[in-house]
Formats: C-alpha cells, sequence, structure tokens
C-alpha cells in the first residue's frame, strides 16, 4: 500500500508495490540518501508498557540549514503509510517529482526526512524477535517516536512542513493536534479525520482474523509463515488498494485481471511477516482526532482521491472538517482511467501543485529591516 496501505499491496520494501494497482518500477535515479539507525532509550507507550530501546531507521536526502539562532529551518518529515517505509518516497512518481532542481521539495533547499516508523521496514518490530509480546504501538506512540527521534537525535525542534500518505495522512492530523506550532505547513494525502470505523475497520479486522485463524500461526509463534492466513489478509490489501477504472483499462480481459491479481497476492505475501502486518493493521484502533480538530492551527491542505476504496468519495466529513480548521484546505482528485485508487497519493503528479500552494501560503513571514519598506 503506498499509504494507508502503502501496506495494502506491499508497497513496502523490495520491490514494492502499491496500493495503486501494480509493482512500483524501479527508480529511475539514485538519489544522494544518508540512512542511519537512532535509538530512543526508554520508550514509554501509551497503554503503559515500555522497551529499554525503540530503534528508529531514517532515510534522509539535503542536509540541515541552521538559522541565524541556530535552529534546523529547512527540515521536512514524510510519513509513510501502513506497511511502507520512507524509502518507497525515493520511487520516481514521487520523488522525480519533488525533489530535483526547482522542485516544490528541492534537495538543495530542504533536509528532507524519511523515518520507517515503529512496526515497519528497519525500525523495531515484533519480527525482531519478540513476536506478540511486543508493545501494542498506537499512532500516538508512532507519533511520539516521531517527535523524539526529531528533538533528541536529529536536532529538530520545528518542521517546515509535514507530509503524509494513508497512515501517515492521519498521523499528520494526530501531529497537528499533539503539536500545534511544531510544523509550518501539513499536507495529509488519503485519509479521514475520525475514528476507524465502519467498512475501513472491517477489512482490517477481517484480514488479522484471516492470519489468526490460520492453525500455522500458532498463536504468532510459528516458524514459517502461515501462508493460508497470509493469504487471506493479503485478498482484502488488493482490493482495498485497487482502482476501478485504471484496472479495466489496463486488465481489459477476464485472463489478464485474474492473472494480474493472482501473482500481485502472490508477490505480496512474500514481503510481510504475519505479525508485523497485524500490529500494523490494528495500530489505528483508537485513532480518532475528530473531538480535537480545532487544535489544529497550521496551514494545511487535505487531498483525498475519488477512487479509493478506503476513504469513500461520499463520505460527509471533509466539509464538516473544514468548518472546524479554518487554515485548512481540501480538494478531491477526481477519477480517471490514470488514477491509482487509494495509492494515487504517491503518484505526485496529481497533487503537485497544491503542494506548491501550500509552501506559498506558509512561508514564514519576514520582519522588514529597519528602513526597508
Amino acid at each position: 500500500m503506498l499509504g494507508l496501505l502503502a501496506l495494502l499491496a506491499a508497497q513496502a520494501a523490495a520491490p514494492p508495490m502499491g496500493w495503486s494497482g501494480g509493482p512500483l518500477p524501479a527508480p529511475k535515479r539514485s538519489w544522494p540518501t544518508h540512512e542511519q539507525d537512532v535509538v530512543l532509550r526508554d520508550f514509554r507507550f501509551h497503554d503503559g508498557e515500555a522497551l529499554p530501546a525503540l530503534k528508529m531507521h531514517v532515510t534522509t536526502l539535503g542536509a540541515p540549514h541552521r538559522n541565524a539562532s541556530g535552529q534546523i529551518d529547512n527540515a521536512v518529515m514524510v510519513l509513510h503509510g501502513t506497511g511502507g517505509t520512507g524509502e518507497q518516497f525515493l520511487q520516481p512518481q514521487f520523488a522525480d517529482e519533488l525533489y530535483g532542481v526547482g522542485q516544490p521539495l528541492d534537495i538543495r533547499r530542504y533536509w528532507i526526512i524519511l523515518p520507517d516508523n515503529i512496526g515497519h521496514g528497519g525500525s523495531s518490530k515484533p519480527s525482531d524477535g519478540m513476536r506478540m509480546h511486543f508493545p501494542k504501538y498506537d499512532y500516538d506512540d508512532m507519533v511520539a517516536a516521531q517527535h523524539r527521534m526529531l528533538t533528541e537525535r536529529l536536532g529538530v525542534t520545528h518542521l517546515r512542513l509535514i507530509m503524509g500518505t494513508s497512515m501517515g495522512c492521519m498521523h499528520s492530523f494526530v501531529w497537528g493536534e499533539t503539536y500545534p506550532d511544531f510544523a509550518s505547513a501539513l499536507m495529509p494525502l488519503a485519509c479521514e479525520p475520525i475514528e476507524i470505523a465502519g467498512l475501513n475497520r472491517m477489512w482490517r479486522q477481517l484480514a488479522i482474523n484471516g492470519i489468526e485463524a490460520d492453525p500455522a500461526w500458532q498463536g504468532g509463534n510459528y516458524t514459517t509463515e502461515p501462508l493460508t492466513g497470509m493469504r487471506a489478509a493479503e485478498n482484502l490489501l488488493f482490493v482495498a488498494g485497487a482502482a476501478p477504472l485504471y484496472y479495466q483499462a489496463h486488465y481489459p480481459t477476464r485472463e489478464a485481471a485474474s492473472a494480474y491479481a493472482e501473482q500481485r497476492v502472490s508477490d505480496g505475501i512474500k514481503h510481510f511477516d504475519a505479525n508485523d502486518l497485524i500490529y500494523q493493521l490494528d495500530s489505528s484502533r483508537n485513532y480518532n482526532p475528530w473531538p480535537k480538530l480545532e487544535r489544529i492551527t497550521a496551514p494545511l491542505t487535505w487531498i483525498n482521491s475519488a477512487d479509493d476504496f478506503i476513504n469513500a468519495r461520499n463520505l460527509p466529513v471533509p466539509p464538516a472538517a473544514l468548518k472546524r480548521m479554518p487554515s485548512a484546505r481540501f480538494r478531491l482528485i477526481p477519477e480517471s482511467a490514470d488514477t491509482h485508487g487509494h495509492g494515487t497519493h504517491t503518484w505526485a503528479k496529481f497533487w503537485k501543485a497544491d503542494l506548491i500552494a501550500l509552501l506559498a501560503r506558509s512561508e514564514p513571514r519576514r520582519t522588514p529591516r529597519h528602513g526597508s519598506p
């Protein structure tokens, strides 16, 4: 799932696949990245559990710039979706549109921070050894870890922008409420600022149930992946990330459609761990920024797509939410044979102009020097 379910179709690691529908193309250029692991000591989860050391894997592009006060003033954090990693934002449909010379997030100007969040990629997760004894993290824990990573380990006390796709979109809303002044701008892509309920919770629960019902799961103590359960879960992930018009245009026959779906599910299973997936899907269980939306005061541009199965276009949430966030703007990308369902969030061409406008309207005001107009 390149986004919420960056996870969803297995967009995470090696050859990542997106909710967009189909394997993501290999990067067409090599970006100058730096990778590191930062360790957060004595990390306390919101339910009272703790780890003596929580590892966060981070990929960065560009370099930090410090203003006259010594504060880093050019940091941008981009947050991945369920099952994804920071590395997904090096794919050409995202990176080639944003990071180059003169582009909105030109890495000569901005320091781009791409973390792997708790339970994902190179960061601490159940499959490292604790299995189902790993702390039952949630979105609040993930945002708290991002905050500690930035402030304690990377020296960032303010972000120029937080952009997030899918799960990262929801993290953006949590950031806006929890740390209202930390970012100059927020750009959530492909989510809703409401409790995960209705069909959105149902398919997640059914995917979890599919894994746990497989006798080979053994309460999380399997020696080989419970493939029957994983296939049941991946079938649901595939459908949740689907793009109806795109698939109809590219797989117009029964044979082509069946072959593609079967191959995608088969490939997706190879890139997941069953326990990690259970945790990833369940971590949204208490997400609900709706009661405190008024706390979000930073300029915000929120983008959804009309062919997103996970965030249905006819939900009445955006108009009501905008009334409570005066600094927010919302746009729904129209469905077409070129959009990618939920995964549209990672194809920057669809919302690049919105990002440029957000950066312009959130540009910090400079106090004129004495004698200047």
